[in-house]
């Protein structure tokens, strides 16, 4: 790898294996030696890519090199397109929430597991509402009682400071 990151080929005269397996030609696919395959390069005008190392054999490709780098790159933009980030979603509580409120935010936690996401739950203690913990642990509870059938408790509700926080994560 070079400074940048990017992986770097050895093309040409920088190959040092003698068995050589072309791949991705027309017609010449094949093992052939390497100054064979160097030859159908130079014919063709294009680069003999060593694209990787097996034993004692470098399978290669007959390509320009930097057309060969540019179908890397797309192919690398392609993949990171597709993968599929999960993000995690923040409901925040309160041990005296009404139960209008608690409803609407249930709907909301299962609209962002169905969509995939995490959702953490998070009950705040103002003044001396931290006294009364049970209060605060059963609310989380229920909470994730109600969204069961769309979500895995991830860890029990735990308190950090006047935060007591729980997660959810989506069923597959």
């Amino acid at each position: 790898m070079n400074q940048k990151g990017n992986v770097k080929f050895r093309i040409n005269n920088q190959i040092t294996t003698n068995k050589i397996r072309l791949v991705g030609t027309e017609n010449k696919d094949g093992i052939y030696t390497y100054y064979e395959a160097l030859d159908f390069a130079r014919k063709e005008d294009v680069d003999l890519i060593e694209i990787s190392f097996k034993d004692d054999t470098s399978i290669c490709k007959l390509m320009e090199y930097k057309k060969f780098l540019y179908q890397l790159k797309q192919k690398e933009k392609e993949t990171k397109a597709n993968q599929k980030t999960q993000l995690t979603k923040e409901i925040r509580l309160s041990p005296e929430i009404s139960e209008n409120d608690l409803s609407y935010r249930i709907k909301n936690a299962i609209e962002f597991l169905k969509e995939g996401n995490k959702v953490k739950l998070t009950l705040i203690f103002k003044g001396r509402a931290i006294n009364f913990r049970e209060k605060g642990e059963l609310v989380l509870l229920q909470f994730a009682d109600a969204v069961k059938e769309n979500c895995v408790l991830e860890n029990m509700p735990k308190l950090e400071g006047k935060k007591m926080s729980c997660t959810l994560k989506p069923k597959k």
